[in-house]
């Protein structure tokens, strides 16, 4: 249970931030880097719906979304570091992987064959969803940069996870414009 009576606390006034742990690491440290994306991700999610409207089941996934950003920044704030800890630590499990696979294939099912590369846009709702994209994909960039140092452990699940992302936010941007039918193509060469 999260309880959270004041905002600040001075303590990052040093420029470190708190694990979950406890443990201090400067606030430009990877793993901080790779949370925050993933925390700059949700919020991109959170502007994508205020306009998707009335489409119940997207806002459901997208909902289900912003939670598993939160347990997947609780995973990365929470390094393994191969002791037994005192408490289970929040995991992304395989199960939140095939659900948004599962989520992924629904909303791929009824869109229009891709005939070139998609340019961002369409309308509101697509637009903010490719934002999440870029954003998910840079956390994923990160998270992948974080998992090849040494002595720094990534849950593999997390990884698998933040890789479905941006391919969900993909799919999703097109699902919303009109299945497909309304997305901006790219013209290879047009303004030569």
């Amino acid at each position: 249970m999260v309880k959270i009576n004041k905002i600040y606390t001075r303590t990052g006034d040093d420029g470190t931030t708190g694990l979950v742990s406890g443990a201090r690491r400067p606030k430009h440290d990877l793993r901080i880097e790779a949370y925050g994306t993933v925390d700059e991700t949700n919020a991109v999610v959170g502007l994508a719906r205020l306009h998707i409207g009335d489409l119940p089941d997207l806002d459901a996934m997208l909902m289900r979304i912003q939670n598993d950003c939160f347990d997947l920044g609780a995973d990365l704030a929470t390094p393994d570091t191969g002791e037994k800890p005192e408490y289970e630590p929040l995991r992304i499990v395989d199960a939140q992987v095939e659900r948004i696979e599962a989520d992924i294939d629904r909303l791929n099912a009824g869109l229009e064959p891709l005939r070139s590369f998609i340019l961002p846009g369409g309308n509101p709702a697509s637009a903010h969803l490719h934002l999440a994209r870029t954003v998910s994909r840079r956390a994923e960039r990160l998270i992948v940069a974080l998992a090849a140092q040494e002595n720094e452990i990534v849950n593999p699940a997390a990884i698998r996870y933040a890789n479905r992302l941006s391919d969900f936010f993909f799919v999703a941007a097109r699902w919303v414009n009109d299945h497909g039918r309304t997305d901006v193509l790219w013209v290879p060469g047009k303004n030569r």
